[in-house]
C-alpha cells in the first residue's frame, strides 16, 4: 500500500488532519484539500487511487465532484462521508459509482477497513476489465460470458488451439463442451478442414465402431453399402468424441491403437488406412473415477489427458447468466417473430438465484419455452415453466429496485404497526434472506439485489458493534 495515493476532501481542517492520521498509519500517501474546486484541480493534475469525499463543502457539493468522477469514468475508488446521512443520499452516491457511504462519526478501523476493501475491489475490477478487453466484453468465439472462471477457460483454449495436442474437456452436462471443442478447432490451423463430432453415449454400442471407423458393404446385417466413418471424414481436421466414458472397453482398445498410430481398419476390411486427425474428447463424468471403477482404460486416459479443460457450471458464472439470458431472448424472439425485449425484475432475480442443474442447455430450453408459448414485451413470472414457476411462487417477493440501494425491503416481516429504524429493517431483511438461502451469501445478495461484499461488510460491522 506504500504507493497508493489518497485524496481527502474535507472542509474542516481538524477533521481532515484526523483522517490523514488514520490513513498515514497504513503508509498511504495522503493529500488533503478543503474545497471542491481544489479537489477538481487535483484530479485534473494527477489521479489518486482513492478519494475520501465529504459531501458538505464550502463552494460546492461533494456530489458534484463524485458526478465528475463518474462522468469522466476516472479509475478512482470513491468513499463518501457525511454527518447528515439519508437513504436518498446513499442511493445517489452509489448510483454515481461510490464504493461505500460512511456516516460520521466513524472509527479509524472503519475507514481503513472500508478503504482497503475498496482498493482490493478496484484491483479485481481492473484485472477483469483487462481480460475482457483482451477477449471481448461479452464472450469468446461461440461462448457467451466474461466471468473470471470463463476467462481462465478462454486462455487455455487460445494457448491450446494452435498445437496438435489432444484436449480433454470435462464439466457437467450442458456446460458447453462441444462449444469448447468447436472454439479450439476454429482457432487451430485445421480451421478450414472438417470438424466431426460423435456422441458416444447417443450411439448404440454395436454401431459405435462403424460410426468411428466406417464399414464395408456386407460387413454386418444391414450394411447394404460401404460407409465412411468419422475418422476418414475428419482427416486433416478435428475429431470430437463427446461422452467418451460411455464407450465400451473393447472399442477403447481399438481407439487407443488408432490414436497411437493414426491408422485403423474399417469394419469388415483388412486394409489399413492412415489419417491425420486432431482429437478432442469430453465427458460429464470424473474420468479418473471411471478408471478406478474399471470403466475406462488407464492407458487411454493418459494418452488423451494431455491438455485438460474444465468448464464451470452456470451457477458459478455470476453475471454471465444475465448476459446469456438477454442474448437468447433477443435471438429466439427474432426467430419466432415475437416482441419480447427484456425480463421483469422478479424474473431476473429468480433466474440469477436458481442453481441451473442443466446449465446453459437448460437455460436455453427455458427461454425457448417462454418465447414460443407466450406473448408480450417483457417476460414475467407467470410465463416461467417448471420448475422455475414453482420457485417463483415459493420464494420471497422482493421488489426490483436500485441494485445498490440501502433501502432494502424486508424478506419476511411479520405484520406489525411498529415502525423500526431502517438499519434494523435492513438487518432483518438480510438475515432472513441468508437463512432462506441456507447461508449462501452470494445467493442472498442476488435476491436482495446487492453485492455479496455489501452483505459481508454489514455482517462484520454488526459483529463489531455487538462485541
Amino acid at each position: 500500500m506504500k504507493n497508493v495515493r489518497i485524496l481527502v476532501v474535507e472542509d474542516s481542517p481538524s477533521m481532515a488532519e484526523m483522517y490523514k492520521e488514520y490513513l498515514q498509519g497504513d503508509s498511504y500517501q495522503v493529500d488533503v484539500v478543503t474545497t471542491g474546486q481544489d479537489a477538481l484541480l487535483k484530479l485534473k493534475e494527477s489521479l489518486p487511487s482513492a478519494v475520501v469525499l465529504d459531501v458538505n463543502l464550502p463552494d460546492m457539493s461533494g456530489m458534484d465532484i463524485l458526478k465528475y468522477i463518474h462522468e469522466q469514468q476516472l479509475p478512482i475508488v470513491s468513499l463518501v462521508i457525511t454527518g447528515h446521512g439519508s437513504v436518498d443520499l446513499a442511493v445517489e452516491s452509489m448510483n454515481l459509482g461510490a464504493y461505500d457511504f460512511i456516516e460520521k462519526p466513524f472509527t479509524a478501523k472503519r475507514l481503513k477497513h472500508t478503504l482497503s476493501n475498496a482498493l482490493e475491489h478496484q484491483t479485481l475490477t481492473e484485472t477483469l476489465d483487462s481480460l475482457q478487453d483482451e477477449y471481448g466484453r461479452n464472450g469468446f468465439e461461440d461462448f457467451i460470458g466474461s466471468s473470471l472462471p470463463m476467462q481462465g477457460v478462454y486462455r487455455i483454449i487460445e494457448s491450446a488451439a494452435p498445437s496438435k495436442a489432444t484436449v480433454f474437456v470435462t464439466g457437467e452436462s450442458g456446460t458447453g463442451k462441444e462449444v469448447c471443442a468447436t472454439s479450439i478447432h476454429k482457432r487451430s490451423q485445421r480451421a478450414k478442414q472438417a470438424f466431426i463430432a460423435l456422441n458416444c453415449g447417443a450411439i448404440p454400442h454395436d454401431l459405435m465402431e462403424s460410426e468411428i471407423f466406417g464399414h464395408t458393404k456386407g460387413a454386418f446385417t444391414g450394411a447394404i453399402a460401404a460407409r465412411e466413418g468419422a475418422a476418414s471424414r475428419a482427416d486433416g481436421g478435428t475429431l470430437f468424441l463427446d461422452e467418451l466414458c460411455e464407450m465400451e472397453l473393447d472399442l477403447q482398445t481399438k481407439l487407443l491403437r488408432f490414436i497411437q498410430t493414426g491408422t485403423f481398419q474399417k469394419v469388415g476390411s483388412n486394409v489399413v488406412e492412415t489419417v491425420d486427425v486432431r482429437f478432442i474428447c469430453a465427458t460429464n463424468k470424473d474420468p479418473l473415477e471411471e478408471v478406478k471403477k474399471g470403466n475406462f482404460r488407464e492407458d487411454l486416459y493418459y494418452r488423451l489427458h494431455v491438455i485438460p479443460i474444465h468448464l464451470p457450471p452456470l451457477r458459478e458464472r455470476g453475471q454471465d447468466i444475465a448476459l446469456i439470458m438477454n442474448k437468447l431472448l433477443k435471438e429466439y424472439a427474432g426467430e419466432e417473430n415475437k416482441a419480447f425485449a427484456n425480463f421483469s425484475g422478479e424474473v431476473e432475480m429468480i433466474m440469477q438465484s436458481y442453481d441451473w442443474p442443466g446449465n446453459v442447455r437448460q437455460l436455453q430450453n427455458v427461454i425457448r419455452n417462454v418465447v414460443v408459448l407466450n406473448n408480450g414485451d417483457s417476460v414475467n413470472q407467470d410465463m416461467l415453466p417448471p420448475p422455475l414457476n414453482e420457485l417463483s411462487m415459493s420464494m420471497p417477493r422482493i421488489r426490483a429496485g436500485n441494485p445498490q440501494s440501502a433501502n432494502l425491503q424486508a424478506v419476511s416481516l411479520e405484520a406489525s404497526n411498529d415502525i423500526k429504524p431502517l438499519w434494523q429493517t435492513e438487518k432483518q431483511a438480510i438475515e432472513a434472506a441468508i437463512s432462506y438461502c441456507d447461508d449462501n451469501v452470494p445467493k442472498a445478495a442476488a435476491l436482495l439485489e446487492v453485492s455479496a461484499s455489501t452483505i459481508y461488510r454489514k455482517r462484520e460491522r454488526w459483529a463489531e458493534e455487538k462485541a
